[in-house]
């Protein structure tokens, strides 16, 4: 083994140790292993180079890759040997940088030193190796194989992985309906308390979220379905023994799931039958469906670190109406803002649905990938508790793109909300034409800032959400999502 021809003294030999942490063969160069050295620094620029190139290039690519089992246990493997590699370079770095010309006691302590270094650079190979392992523990949690939509009552079948040419099979935009609700200690099954169906143009990311309210009656079942076969005159039950409603649109999956006679004896329709019904409601097809917990909700807000909102007007929460999320433009913990999404404490169902189209904007904005990145596996762990969804598990390589350019595209909100709708006596085909529009003005590029509320401001908002037109026009529904949150 080649030597230094020149003693390096202490200090010295711990810089050049902590620059071939950055600068793998910096040590060799020094000690006069000169081919090694340069070996080593000529294959870590490349590999840099490589992985700068490939990120900029192809960054949403390859974030849609490392979702798959494979890249993720490739991810997990090699983190474990570049670890192992880089700490045994480390050790050769100090040894052939001669640390036996020194003192007995300088050893010692430049040894114990130059271990921990070496110990620390396996830190971040183990960070990474982390995150792949929580990664792939979410995904088999929350998202299943593939298999075909069926109709009301049919069985579902395995469904071939996507092809990479065209993961959408034809579909100009792809519809996910986005759910939220819990099952309480008191009540029983699922009730969607939160109901909106986001349309997403496969090409640009531009986005139509089309909220529905929870008290929709007089609900309709596509034709020829089990649900319409049973209630043909629209879903009508006799009110409940205290007066309330179980016949609303919040009540569809619960009462399917507890009625499989309607379906010839199949279980758990629930989810397919809401998919079906908003989807006819609106005059689309539902693709998928994403449950969120509201408890797990607030959760996620707190593994992000919480998320900016501003507040209009204070909102009371609670069973004694003991709780407080105050005006103005603040910081919301989990347990405040799922509230101020939820609460309709001296409001209403319609003020909370436009509470909850600003929650939904306000994480739009602020989630970025920094902060996912940073904040990666309490994210992920609140996930596991937070979704329930049947987007099978191979379409999340092309969802992770798509997701990151509606992050940059035009998202605009319909909230089918009186005066724009009777909830009471539905008129159904307005309903579809006003979401036809919607989704033709999205396809365009064509988005009207404007709301049906008459105390509503324009928001200014990111380019996504930017107006086209000049004088917001009040006779058309769409807006901005934003628009009317305030300035957070």
């Amino acid at each position: 083994m080649q030597q230094a021809k020149k003693p390096v003294s202490a200090g010295a030999i711990l810089g050049w140790l902590a620059l071939s942490t950055l600068a793998p063969g910096a040590a060799h160069l020094r000690a006069g292993w000169r081919k090694t050295g340069l070996v080593l620094l000529s294959c870590y620029a490349v590999l840099l180079l490589a992985l700068l190139a490939l990120w900029l290039v192809n960054r949403d690519e390859l974030l849609g890759l490392v979702t798959q089992d494979s890249w993720l246990v490739s991810i997990l493997v090699l983190s474990g040997v570049l670890g192992v590699a880089w700490c045994a370079l480390m050790v050769h770095s100090f040894l052939v940088l001669g640390p036996r010309l020194l003192p007995k006691a300088v050893q010692i302590l430049v040894g114990t030193t130059a271990g921990l270094l070496a110990v620390a650079v396996v830190l971040p190979f183990a960070w990474v190796a982390n995150i792949a392992w929580t990664s792939r523990e979410a995904i088999d949690n929350i998202f299943q194989p593939a298999e075909v939509p069926q109709a009301q009552g049919e069985a579902a079948v395995p469904l071939p992985d996507a092809r990479p040419e065209d993961p959408w099979s034809g579909r100009r935009r792809v519809n996910i309906l986005l759910l939220g609700g819990d099952a309480g200690d008191n009540r029983t099954g699922i009730r969607t308390d939160s109901m909106n169906l986001a349309s997403i143009d496969v090409r640009t990311g531009n986005t139509v979220l089309f909220s529905l309210p929870r008290n929709l009656e007089d609900v309709r079942f596509r034709p020829g379905t089990p649900m319409a076969r049973h209630f043909p005159d629209g879903f009508r039950l006799p009110p409940d023994p205290g007066g309330g409603r179980s016949d609303l649109l919040n009540s569809v999956w619960e009462y399917a799931d507890a009625h499989p006679e309607i379906f010839g004896g199949k279980r758990n329709q629930g989810a397919q039958v809401l998919m079906d019904t908003i989807g006819y409601t609106l005059g689309v097809d539902v693709d998928w469906y994403a449950l969120v917990n509201m408890w797990g909700f607030a959760r996620l807000i707190d593994a992000i670190g919480g998320v900016t909102i501003s507040v209009e007007q204070d909102v009371v929460f609670g069973r004694y109406n003991e709780g407080l999320v105050k005006a103005g433009t603040r910081k919301l913990d989990g347990e405040d803002a799922m509230w101020y999404a939820r609460s309709r404490t001296f409001s209403d169902d319609y003020t909370r649905m436009r509470r909850q189209r600003c929650v939904l904007g306000a994480l739009l904005e602020q989630a970025d990938p920094a902060t996912v990145l940073i904040r990666f596996n309490r994210i992920a762990l609140a996930t596991k508790e937070l979704i329930r969804t049947d987007i099978p598990r191979s379409l999340l390589r092309h969802l992770v793109p798509l997701a990151l350019k509606v992050k940059n595209a035009e998202v605009t909100s319909v909230q089918f909300v009186p005066p724009l709708i009777n909830t009471g006596y539905p008129d159904w085909d307005k309903i579809r034409g006003i979401a036809g529009k919607a989704l033709r003005d999205s396809a365009t590029g064509t988005v009207v800032a404007a709301s049906t509320a008459p105390s509503a401001e324009p928001s200014t908002g990111p380019k996504r959400q930017r107006q086209r037109a000049e004088q917001p026009r009040r006779s058309d529904p769409t807006q901005a999502l934003t628009e009317g949150c305030g300035a957070a």
